[in-house]
């Protein structure tokens, strides 16, 4: 080969070399994107999860810091409000609609004042009214609340009952009403306030089936329900004025007032302050928390109302069918109307707010009384230790199962409940209202102004309904 060939093979092979170099250069490129994509997705994949984690950090924290307020809430929809919200819906379709926001403020302001009152004084507040007001008031409010809680624990087991008998038809009526009688007393008696207190929170979580199944029912009219929320809309008739007392009665409720001001008392005991002077007073920090649970708890219990109402216009009172004597007369009827599983959420929705509200209303009128009479009180104290509290609870759930068995109608029980709230709400509200203003009980944290004016609007809203339901019922 001479010269010239190997000049031109030289110059062949440099530009084969320098191809085959220029893939390198192009995986390298490649490998660096690569890299670059591998690491980018690494950063936002732990970028995600430590914001996953904050969230569920933050979400760990409300929950603990969510207590007597969630519960009282939650408890305010027990199966009695269930049917009456149910009724209000069957009957007036959305026209009652706008009560859901108009009792939020009202039921909210009272609720954290009975807090207020409870974190501050160390006391439940039948003890506050026992030092404060002369005895013969407080006798006749703890009498009164005890006779309309047992009408109102009557009407909740019956409704825990037949709610259950639609799952299990062939369970005869008197074994699941006996059984959840025994399963309430047995909780309320043997399980520590710990465990119990954390039972009755996730109790609470079980409402937000009512938000669920109008989600379940198709064609739901979002627009007009909206659009009642807030137009008011009034034709004073008999019925719908006892209906509206009724509402406000299961709403603004004196065993809510008792139970939450002995709940916040019942955690700073868990907390470690078991005397009354530890339990006096209280920190900035204290307070906030305490808002934050009470406004999340009434918030929470105003929404499922609204949903509960709205469900019921928008398929029974579509439906043509008007009248729901119980709970689980609007879970059953729901069925043909909006399905299978829209009648199965209300269900199980009928049976949380039953296990979560009998022992409220129980528990609430224990406190009310035993601190009337001086005796030792509190669910964290064992039976033998405040064997008179749980005397009454165990005397308000007997006499509230009996009340099945006389062949009283249930919606003669929760009227009956009503007018007894009627006439023990507005006479417990002006006496927290006048505990929370006063700067010789509470100190520096004594309410303000707007939640004052929110408590006397709230107590002559009731006045007006007690008034109203005792001359509907005899006239």
């Amino acid at each position: 080969m001479n010269t010239q060939d190997n000049n031109i093979q030289n110059q062949n092979d440099e530009k084969i070399s320098s191809s085959s170099k220029e893939p390198e250069g192009v995986l390298d490129l490649g490998r660096h994107m690569v890299e670059v994509g591998a690491e980018t997705v690494k950063d936002t994949v732990d970028a995600t999860g430590e914001a996953a984690q904050k969230t569920v950090k933050k979400s760990r924290k409300f929950w603990q810091i969510l207590g007597p307020g969630l519960v009282t809430g939650a408890a305010d929809d027990d199966p009695s409000g269930v049917a009456t919200y149910s009724q209000t819906g069957a009957q007036y379709g959305f026209k009652l609609l706008w009560f859901a926001p108009l009792t939020l403020p009202l039921m909210g302001a009272i609720q954290e004042m009975c807090a207020r009152i409870g974190l501050v004084t160390g006391r439940g507040l039948a003890a506050n009214i026992k030092k404060y007001f002369p005895r013969w008031v407080l006798l006749i409010t703890a009498t009164l609340l005890l006779l309309a809680n047992i009408f109102n624990i009557g009407a909740d087991l019956g409704a825990l009952a037949a709610a259950t008998r639609l799952m299990t038809p062939t369970v005869p009526f008197w074994v699941l009403i006996f059984g959840f009688t025994a399963l309430s007393l047995l909780m309320q008696i043997f399980v520590s306030y710990k465990k119990y207190a954390g039972v009755l929170k996730y109790l609470a979580i079980t409402l937000v089936v009512y938000i669920i199944t109008a989600f379940v029912i198709k064609g739901f009219p979002w627009a007009e329900a909206l659009k009642s929320s807030v137009i008011p809309h009034l034709d004073f008739s008999k019925e719908q004025i006892i209906l509206i007392c009724g509402i406000l009665g299961t709403t603004i409720s004196p065993y809510l007032f008792f139970w939450q001001t002995s709940q916040e008392v019942e955690e700073e005991i868990l907390g470690g302050d078991t005397t009354l002077a530890s339990r006096q007073g209280t920190t900035k920090n204290e307070m906030r928390k305490m808002r934050l649970d009470n406004w999340s708890g009434m918030v929470f219990s105003n929404i499922v109302t609204f949903f509960i109402i709205a469900v019921c216009a928008a398929t029974l009172y579509k439906g043509g069918i008007t009248n729901i004597a119980t709970a689980a007369d609007a879970a059953k009827a729901l069925e043909p109307l909006a399905g299978k599983y829209a009648s199965l959420l209300f269900t199980i929705g009928i049976l949380g707010t039953g296990l979560l509200g009998i022992p409220v209303l129980a528990g609430s009128a224990a406190y009310a009384i035993s601190e009337a009479f001086g005796w030792k009180e509190g669910l964290y104290r064992r039976f033998a230790q405040a064997s008179a509290f749980y005397g009454v609870i165990i005397l308000s759930m007997v006499v509230g199962l009996i009340i099945n068995f006389v062949g009283l109608d249930p919606i003669k029980a929760l009227i009956y409940s009503a007018v007894g709230n009627g006439l023990v709400a507005p006479v417990v509200m002006v006496l927290i209202v006048l505990l929370a203003s006063n700067k010789n009980v509470m100190g520096q944290w004594q309410s303000g102004g707007l939640s004052k004016f929110f408590g006397w609007l709230g107590t002559a809203v009731m006045i007006i309904a007690g008034i109203a339901t005792i001359y509907s019922l005899f006239t």
